[in-house]
């Protein structure tokens, strides 16, 4: 399964966003340089995030991008959903049913196909992984990334 680089960069964004607890709002010109990404791109990066309410976004000086649920409120899932859609990763078009292979098959295709069913429990394993995985629990798993963090916060900051 493949996803775009804008779940990595939300994924970041919203972990170091949760380090900075209830701090002013961090620019995008900020959190673009922190990371070293283009910063139009990351904006719409993150746009979907605020859409879904993942994130929060305000105008102006006193403006810029902080988390809008707290972190353990905020699952894996929904960054990815966010950014990528909810479309299924796989998408079975029944090729077993054309061709010489499915002529005058009758109801031997009446049932699911089992590459599809197989496909389908993998990718809901999957789903349900990124589900019970939250912004909190990364943020736990790299401790070291929330001291950096704090303590270069002035950076973050205009």
């Amino acid at each position: 399964m493949r996803m775009g680089e804008g779940v990595e960069w939300g994924l970041h964004c919203c972990v170091t966003l949760g380090w900075l607890d209830d701090r002013a709002p961090v620019s995008i010109r900020r959190l673009a340089g922190w990371f070293d990404l283009p910063q139009e791109y990351l904006k719409k990066r993150l746009q979907p995030l605020a859409r879904a309410g993942i994130l929060a976004s305000g105008p102006g000086v006193r403006g810029g991008w902080s988390l809008a649920r707290p972190p353990a409120e905020i699952t894996v899932m929904d960054v990815v959903t966010a950014l990528e859609g909810p479309l299924e990763a796989f998408r079975c078009t029944e090729i077993r049913q054309r061709g010489t292979g499915g002529r005058d098959a009758g109801r031997e295709f009446d049932g699911p196909c089992g590459i599809s069913a197989m496909m389908r429990r993998a990718e809901l394993a999957w789903r349900r992984e990124l589900a019970d995985r939250t912004i909190a629990d990364l943020m736990e798993n790299a401790p070291e990334g929330a001291a950096r963090t704090r303590r270069n916060y002035s950076r973050l900051t205009d």
